[in-house]
């Protein structure tokens, strides 16, 4: 999944989840695209942070928040 596939995933369920916060939303995100997915955003977490931060569901979903806070910050440059 590409950065820009998993931002459209983000924003799709946060349309269909408003009232959420944004962690809350990466794990919705995380659960969706199920386990394969899951273990390759905790092993780019792992990659990008030369670490691995609690379990694969907890370091999938800091993944799938920090491309998106990232990507967003990006927007305005």
């Amino acid at each position: 999944m590409t950065d820009e596939e998993l931002v459209v995933e983000f924003a799709l369920t946060r349309l269909d989840n408003p009232g959420l916060d944004l962690e809350d939303i990466a794990a919705l995100v995380v659960r969706r695209v199920g386990p394969d997915r899951m273990l390759e955003f905790a092993s780019r977490n792992l990659a990008t942070r030369d670490e691995l931060r609690g379990g694969a569901f907890e370091s999938a979903v800091e993944y799938v928040l920090r491309t998106v806070l990232k990507l967003r910050d990006d927007v305005g440059d």
